[in-house]
């Protein structure tokens, strides 16, 4: 594992404490704002939906541990937002030139190799290890048909970088869902524990106080889903724009690559 590799590693590993620390804080807030629901109420309640705060086994409930894995997701995403925005403000340092009639013949790629090296983290930006690479090849071969095929293998080699950062991710709005529909299963097992303590008709209170026990076992089931689904849509949703904003700063890389550097080289 490379000096960036680590440094990425222990900004995730930092990410996803502080996620869960935030998750656990909106929890904790929740609980002190939102009342406890009461037994048998036919109306919604947004403690009961959100964290099913009436449940014997509370905090260590379903929705709680969705919140969690939630925070846990968007901890993922935001660096990846970062970096959409850190790839996009590379292309205004003035890396290559762009003046139309420049034509750049091998001499002058070495200023721009050692502007380029001296740059901050020259190697962990898509767009600085692009023009290193070209550089690097055209000084070698002097083809400028080859400097343009390690461009192209390099955008694709980038592109499956930019998908792998997303499995985490991707598993995480998987789980949710799954997570959702594991609390479904356990609120209909429990409501049909209470339905087998059915107690005698002639008794209208106790019909009443198990029907509204045995529904509120039900309400834990639907609950679940619902948050599921939404939390899952959120994440799906800050995903598809953050993977878009990364993949528009890498094809603007290398149409920069290709406009100001293939294109001006002169094979002397």
């Amino acid at each position: 594992m490379n000096l960036l590799e680590l440094q990425e590693s222990t900004s995730r590993a930092v990410g996803a404490l502080a996620a869960l620390l935030a998750g656990s804080g909106v929890i904790a807030i929740l609980t002190a704002l939102l009342p406890v629901p009461e037994v048998g109420t036919a109306r919604i309640i947004l403690s009961a939906l959100l964290l099913d705060r009436g449940s014997d086994l509370y905090p260590l409930t379903v929705q709680n541990v969705m919140w969690l894995t939630f925070f846990i997701g968007l901890g993922e995403l935001w660096p990846r937002f970062r970096r959409a925005r850190a790839e996009i403000r590379q292309f205004g340092i003035g890396l290559l030139p762009d003046d139309p009639a420049t034509i750049l013949r091998s001499k002058d790629l070495i200023a721009i190799y050692r502007r380029v090296m001296k740059a901050k983290r020259s190697t962990h930006y898509r767009l600085q290890r692009l023009i290193l690479r070209a550089i690097q090849q055209f000084q070698i071969s002097r083809s400028v048909a080859q400097a343009n095929s390690l461009v192209d293998s390099s955008l694709e080699l980038m592109q499956h970088e930019i998908d792998l950062k997303y499995s985490m991710v991707r598993y995480i709005t998987w789980l949710i869902p799954t997570l959702g529909f594991i609390g479904t299963v356990i609120g209909i097992a429990l409501a049909l524990t209470a339905a087998s303590d059915m107690p005698s008709l002639d008794d209208a209170q106790a019909v009443q106080a198990w029907f509204g026990a045995m529904t509120a076992k039900l309400g834990v089931a639907f609950n679940t889903t619902f948050m599921a689904l939404v939390m899952a849509a959120v994440l799906v949703f800050l995903q598809q724009i953050a993977r878009g904003k990364e993949e528009a700063a890498l094809n603007s890389a290398g149409q920069y690559c290709m406009d100001n550097l293939i294109n001006r080289l002169y094979e002397e």
